[in-house]
């Protein structure tokens, strides 16, 4: 794994973004929208660093399933929402990638009766979203790469790593028990 933001640049990028978000929306009625499970993350340190009163909402979204890193199809529970109405909704997810999960999870919002609909994410990988979608508030902008830790998983794994990590072909392999070539087994590989 290679690191590619650490733990002191995120809580950096997530106090910019949130003094954004609070000047942006003082003297309105805010609703955070947090997209699980990955976001999760992003959205309580997001929470805390945004100075104004606001509410939170959260959604269930998938569309990554067990070892794939390439996203399926999209699944979405919004029925936890709450009336929305009149209220300025930022929907905070932990990666803006193709934006599908955005665009499913925004027009719920708008369902459930919200005022104005943005987006806040910790992350963009701008060369892989389409139909010009971008994040009203975002933290870093990153390649096209497999990233884990801070609420990012794969199957499952990784998301309490502190920092954010890509991962490659090896990592990936060694996560599903894979021989690599040329090594030994997994068990000396490990030693």
């Amino acid at each position: 794994m290679r690191t590619l933001h650490t733990a002191d640049e995120i809580a950096a990028e997530v106090g910019r973004v949130g003094a954004e978000i609070a000047e942006a929306y003082r003297g309105s009625r805010l609703t955070l929208v947090g997209v699980l499970t990955g976001g999760m993350v992003f959205l309580a340190d997001l929470m805390r660093a945004i100075g104004i009163p606001h509410r939170t909402e959260l959604v269930r979204t998938s569309s990554y399933r067990g070892t794939s890193t390439e996203p399926g199809r999209l699944a979405i529970d919004a029925g936890g929402l709450s009336d929305l109405s009149g209220r300025s909704v930022v929907v905070v997810d932990d990666i803006l990638d193709s934006g599908q999960t955005l665009l499913r999870v925004s027009s719920a919002v708008r369902e459930a009766g919200a005022a104005s609909v943005a987006s806040a994410a910790l992350l963009w990988k701008s060369a892989r979203t389409r139909d010009g979608i971008l994040p009203d508030f975002c933290g870093f902008e990153i390649p096209d790469a497999f990233v884990v830790g801070y609420g990012l998983d794969f199957d499952g794994a990784y998301r309490h790593l502190p920092d954010i990590a890509v991962l490659d072909e090896t990592d990936i392999a060694r996560h599903r028990g894979e021989r690599l070539p040329g090594s030994g087994s997994m068990e000396e590989t490990r030693r």
